[in-house]
């Protein structure tokens, strides 16, 4: 067992539960089996799978997960109740390696209003559901639900009832990103402290990014002594998000001087992994992000541009190929071949994609190059990222408009709607409005509402990719649809096909009340 005083920190990754509880961010089971490769590719320690109790789709993607993902732990969230754990430990068994993660809340706020039980039952609690899960797996971790907002006597108790249960792993969340560095650390001080078996777990952190600390607070809680840190690719999750793995990972090999922690991840699959949960989530990477943003590793002002030319060093603290990028350059147009195709995307961190995959991409890269003077890096990430969608229910085909100052503006559309060809005609104020206004036509959705449209180009000049966001929200639920082409008006077809697809995916699913975050 790794100790307090052992340097390395293990990553236990959330992408595929709390990252999928952001809203408009469900993925179907095709999905999740991707990201959770490509979890296993980055070398992560654990990969949360999902909550098996949650819906008949969420235990199969954990299963599956369990079935077909080697070298990671992989987990499932469970509440404090038998039920729960008997379906995580259900859909673990094909695990090589297998972990449930139980929780319950201890704050006084949670207790009295969302738990609405006495301090003694939560703790009782504790115990039990930390001692049911050890019938499935000796791989037990026990999570303070609100554990930064968490009076320190009563969760000094609970910590030292999980361990006495059999929890090998307690993890302390900061779950509504309340908490400061300072405040974090010192609560892991007075753990260590007070809590005379606290030497027989791995002390855990799981923030959120509600002020923006989310990373700051892991890594102050490493340095008190946490050696596990609950993260998401890109940041996703509930709100604000979670701290964000790549982040977190960079800090860590770039400040090993004053943080001297070691992992195991390769850090070259960041950005494959980034851009596949971009992907198959919808939620675009700001160009500002660390690490992953599209900013990342560019330079505009001229002093800076100076600078980085006669030494990259003076402006770049990280090398692009740390995180999976490549510096060096193949120009690609109409006449590029596929060999040539294939290693551009292994310069843009795809990683190893399959035959398939590889030739849907380059047939839709040959069509770009046909229409574009230049493809840009950015042009091929957002075609390949396309490829991506798994569209089950409704598949575009094709799209015709008429629109101008004249009127009135039209849309032709053909969908293809669970393997039956659908086709519409019909007006609407302009051409945007009209496609929109099509698909509603073949797919009648009049109690879903369209909350967000937004368009953006991916690469300059007036032949640019446009990429364009939907979010669509209907049932209580919300879905973030996107979509790039050299049409506007195509992309932003494709995009509302993606979040309607997305909408009846996660319409399907039924999620148990106080999940955890």
């Amino acid at each position: 067992m790794v100790s307090s005083q052992d340097n390395h920190v293990v990553i236990f990754d959330t992408t595929l539960r709390d990252g999928e509880q952001s809203p408009g961010a469900s993925m179907s089971l095709d999905e999740k089996l991707r990201v959770a490769q490509a979890l296993a590719e980055l070398k992560v320690d654990i990969i949360e799978a999902g909550f098996a109790i949650a819906s008949n789709g969420d235990f199969r993607s954990v299963n599956e997960i369990a079935k077909q993902i080697k070298g990671p732990t992989i987990c499932s969230l469970a509440r404090a109740t038998k039920g729960d754990i008997e379906r995580a430990g259900e859909a673990l068994v094909p695990a090589e390696k297998k972990r449930i993660h139980t929780f319950i809340s201890t704050s006084p706020l949670h207790m009295k209003y969302k738990l609405q039980m006495e301090p003694e039952r939560v703790l009782e609690k504790v115990s039990e559901s930390v001692a049911f899960a050890r019938r499935f797996t000796d791989d037990v971790e026990w999570s303070a639900e609100d554990g930064s907002r968490t009076e320190h006597d009563f969760l000094c108790r609970c910590v030292e009832a999980a361990i006495d249960a059999g929890a090998t792993t307690i993890n302390i969340p900061d779950t509504v990103g309340y908490t400061t560095p300072a405040e974090y650390a010192a609560i892991m001080t007075m753990l260590f402290n007070r809590v005379p078996n606290i030497d027989k777990a791995i002390l855990s952190v799981h923030c959120h990014n509600d002020l923006g600390l989310a990373v700051a607070n892991s890594l102050a809680a490493v340095q008190a002594g946490a050696r596990q840190i609950e993260c998401t690719i890109n940041g996703l999750g509930e709100r604000a998000g979670n701290a964000a793995l790549e982040e977190i990972l960079m800090a860590l090999q770039t400040r090993n001087d004053v943080m001297p922690y070691s992992t195991g991840l390769d850090s070259t699959k960041i950005m494959n992994a980034s851009r596949l949960v971009s992907a198959v989530s919808g939620f675009v990477v700001q160009p500002n992000k660390a690490i992953v943003g599209a900013n990342a590793f560019a330079h505009e002002s001229g002093i800076h541009q100076d600078g980085y030319l006669k030494h990259a060093e003076t402006y770049e603290i990280m090398k692009p190929e740390s995180v999976g990028l490549n510096k060096s350059s193949l120009v690609m147009g109409k006449h590029s071949g596929r060999h040539a195709f294939k290693e551009k995307l292994k310069e843009l961190g795809f990683g190893e994609m399959g035959d398939n995959a590889i030739q849907d991409a380059f047939d839709r890269f040959k069509e770009l190059a046909d229409k574009k003077k230049e493809v840009y890096d950015d042009d091929i990430v957002a075609l390949v990222d396309d490829g991506l969608r798994d569209n089950e229910h409704i598949k575009f085909v094709s799209l015709g408009v008429v629109c101008g100052s004249k009127g009135p503006q039209v849309a032709e559309l053909e969908l293809n709607v669970n393997g039956e060809i659908k086709t519409a005609k019909t007006t609407g104020d302009g051409p945007i409005d009209a496609t929109f206004n099509a698909i509603q036509e073949i797919y009648p959705h009049q109690e879903w509402q369209l909350k967000l449209y937004q368009v953006h180009a991916v690469t300059e000049g007036t032949d640019a990719q446009a990429q364009v966001t939907v979010k669509l929200e209907g049932d209580g639920r919300t879905v973030i649809g996107n979509s790039s082409s050299t049409d506007t008006v195509v992309a932003s077809c494709m995009a509302y096909v993606t979040a309607v697809n997305k909408l009846i995916l996660k319409s399907q699913k039924t999620a148990p009340d106080a999940m955890a975050s």
